[in-house]
């Protein structure tokens, strides 16, 4: 009689699949990315000797290439740590996502203003293409500077910049905005200081503000 042979080395089959399912893949938290929020000092409120320029930059032809929270998180980080890099004391900024205004103090020490902006807008393009997957692509158009000489001028525009959410109404109180330097002038001035800014009259600043 035939017998069959069996082994007892015969491994069983893998159990058929009942779902397909492809691998994941780990994906990184972009936040963890960002540069320190690097905080300036209080702000002086007074022109003195030092050079003081009212700063509007846009991107090219006015896209919204900085229209995600994490964005703005990215443009505001890099402004305020070049800015200290750079020797320049921001006192007033607020950031969009397609322009940002800035009223910057400089000192003799401080690199040129030109020098600091052209690494901003380099380091924030960069950063930037790298976060949208995308290879040479030109982010800003320009910038506009105006150096301010006049007290009034100079206490107007930095309620101009504090207040620029509300006039581009994203927010009904400034303070609320997120990317603009208004909560923080509110916390390390005093409440002398706010109200004094905070009274200046901002419909009649002439700035260039078509975004």
């Amino acid at each position: 009689m035939f017998q069959a042979m069996t082994s007892d080395k015969t491994e069983p089959l893998p159990a058929a699949p009942t779902t397909f399912k492809l691998q994941t893949s780990r994906l990184t938290d972009l936040k963890l990315q960002l540069p320190p929020k690097d905080w300036p000092h209080a702000p002086a409120h007074r022109l003195a000797d030092c050079a003081v320029y009212f700063v509007t930059a846009g991107t090219l032809h006015k896209r919204h290439y900085f229209d995600t929270p994490i964005k703005r998180d990215l443009l505001e980080r890099l402004l305020l740590s070049l800015a200290k890099e750079s020797g320049w004391q921001l006192e007033a900024w607020a950031v969009f996502a397609n322009h940002y205004h800035i009223v910057a103090r400089g000192d003799p020490n401080s690199a040129d203003l030109g020098a600091f902006l052209h690494r901003l807008h380099g380091v924030s393009s960069r950063d930037l293409n790298e976060l949208d997957g995308v290879q040479g692509r030109q982010v800003w158009f320009n910038f506009r500077d105006t150096k301010l000489t006049h007290q009034y001028s100079y206490l107007a525009r930095l309620n101009y910049v504090h207040q620029n959410p509300v006039k581009h109404k994203l927010v009904p109180v400034a303070n609320q905005y997120r990317w603009c330097s208004a909560a923080w002038f509110e916390r390390v001035a005093s409440p002398a200081q706010v109200k004094t800014i905070y009274a200046f009259k901002i419909d009649r600043v002439s700035v260039y503000d078509d975004f």
